[in-house]
C-alpha cells in the first residue's frame, strides 16, 4: 500500500485545527504542519497531532508556503487541506479503502470539494480539486492568491468528498491586496491570475475595474474553458451592477459560445425574465436548466441548487403567475423531491391545499 503525507499551512486555527486532523489522523502516514505566525494555540495543537512543525515567514504567497510543505513531505503521495477542512467519518473509511488501492504510479487525485451547505449540511456548491499528488514527481502549487496545482499525468477521480466549514470569518480583503499589490510592482498576470482578481474585484463591487479585468481575460486565448464561462456570468453580475441590463444579459448568452448551456446560465437567464414579469420566458431558461449539462469531473464550479431545487421552484412561481395551477403544482411536488424541508417548498403545499387563488 502506498503512503501519504498530510502537508497543510496554518495561521491562528486553534478553533478548528483539532476538527481537521482527528478526522484524518488515522488515514494518513505523516502529518506536516506550516505555521505562518500564528499567535494563539495553533502550534500547541498541531503538535499534539503532526510528525514535525515548522515555521515559515508570510511572504503574501499561498503557493511558497504550501511548496515548502509539500517539500517536507516524505511519503509516496503529498495530500493538502486547510485547517477548517474536514473528511466526514462516514466518508473516511472509503478513504482508506481508496487509499490501499491507489497505484503507485498515480500521479494526480481530483477530489470533491464542497465549501458551502444548506439548512439541511446538504452541499450546494462544490468543485473537484488536485487534493493528492505524487512525491518528488515536479507537482507544484502556482499563484500567490487561489494557489492550484496543474493537474497532468495520470489522473485519477475519487468521489470521496472533502468538506470545508469555516467557524470564523477570515480577511475578506487579503485577496484583493495581494493582487493590487502585484498589479501596482508590475508583476505579470498569467490568465487565472486575471480571472480570480476580476473575481475578488467583483466581491468588493468593484464593478467597472472588476469588468474590465475579467474582459481582458476573455481576450487571451489560454484561459481554461470552465474559467471563461464562469467569468462571463461574473460579467453580467458587473454590468448588472452598473445597471446596464442589454449587456448583463449579453454576457449570459456568451456563455453559451463556450459550451453548452450549464444550469447557473440558464438559472441565471430565467432569474432576469422572471424579474421583468416574462414567466413564459423565465419558464423556458429553468427548464433548460433541470435538463442542463452538469460538468462537476472538469472542475467547473457547481451550484448544485441549479440542476434541480432551483429551477422546479421557480418553475412554480412562474406558472402560477401565468395562472397555469397545475403545472405550478407539479413543479412544486418536484422542488420537493430536492428538498423536502424546504420552507418555499411547503408554503407552496399549503398554498395549493387552499381554494385556487393567485398567490401575491
Amino acid at each position: 500500500m502506498v503512503s501519504l503525507s498530510l502537508c497543510m499551512i496554518v495561521k491562528n486555527e486553534e478553533d478548528v485545527l483539532e476538527r481537521c486532523l482527528e478526522s484524518v489522523r488515522d488515514l494518513v502516514d505523516e502529518i506536516i504542519i506550516v505555521d505562518t505566525g500564528s499567535n494563539d494555540r495553533t502550534k500547541e495543537i498541531a503538535a499534539y497531532y503532526a510528525d514535525r512543525v515548522y515555521d515559515f515567514t508570510w511572504i503574501d504567497d499561498f503557493s511558497a508556503a504550501r511548496n515548502f510543505a509539500f517539500s517536507k513531505g516524505t511519503k509516496d503521495f503529498l495530500m493538502w487541506l486547510d485547517a477548517d477542512d474536514v473528511i466526514l467519518r462516514e466518508e473516511a473509511e472509503r478513504f482508506r479503502s481508496f487509499k490501499e488501492t491507489l497505484k503507485p504510479d498515480t500521479d494526480v487525485v481530483m477530489m470533491p470539494y464542497a465549501v458551502s451547505f444548506d439548512g439541511a449540511g446538504r452541499s450546494t456548491f462544490t468543485y473537484y480539486r488536485e487534493r493528492i499528488v505524487r512525491n518528488h514527481a515536479g507537482y507544484y502549487f502556482q499563484g500567490r492568491v487561489h494557489e492550484a496545482v496543474t493537474p497532468s499525468g495520470n489522473i485519477v477521480y475519487s468521489d470521496i468528498q472533502v468538506e470545508h466549514h469555516k467557524v470564523k470569518a477570515s480577511d475578506s480583503g487579503r485577496n484583493l491586496r495581494i493582487y493590487e499589490e502585484m498589479e501596482r510592482a508590475g508583476e505579470t498576470f498569467d490568465s487565472r491570475a486575471l480571472y480570480y482578481y476580476g473575481r475578488e474585484l467583483l466581491y468588493h463591487r468593484k464593478y467597472k475595474k472588476a469588468a474590465d479585468v475579467l474582459e481582458k481575460f476573455l481576450n487571451r486565448v489560454d484561459g481554461w474553458i470552465e474559467n471563461r464561462i464562469d467569468a462571463a456570468r461574473k460579467l453580467a453580475v458587473c454590468y448588472y451592477g452598473m445597471g446596464d441590463e442589454g449587456e448583463a444579459i449579453g454576457w449570459l448568452f456568451r456563455t453559451f459560445e463556450y459550451d453548452v448551456p450549464r444550469g447557473e446560465a440558464c438559472c441565471d437567464l430565467g432569474r432576469h425574465f422572471m424579474d421583468r414579469g416574462k414567466y413564459d420566458q423565465a419558464a423556458f431558461w429553468y427548464k433548460e436548466a433541470l435538463h442542463a449539462k452538469k460538468a462537476a469531473a472538469s472542475g467547473a464550479f457547481i451550484e448544485e441548487d441549479c440542476y434541480g431545487f432551483l429551477p422546479a421552484i421557480s418553475l412554480c412561481v412562474c406558472y402560477d403567475r401565468m395562472g397555469q395551477r397545475e403545472e405550478a403544482e407539479k413543479y412544486n411536488e418536484l422542488a420537493g423531491t430536492y428538498k423536502p424541508e424546504s420552507p418555499y417548498y411547503l408554503e407552496n403545499k399549503k398554498y395549493f391545499a387552499r381554494e385556487p387563488g393567485r398567490r401575491g
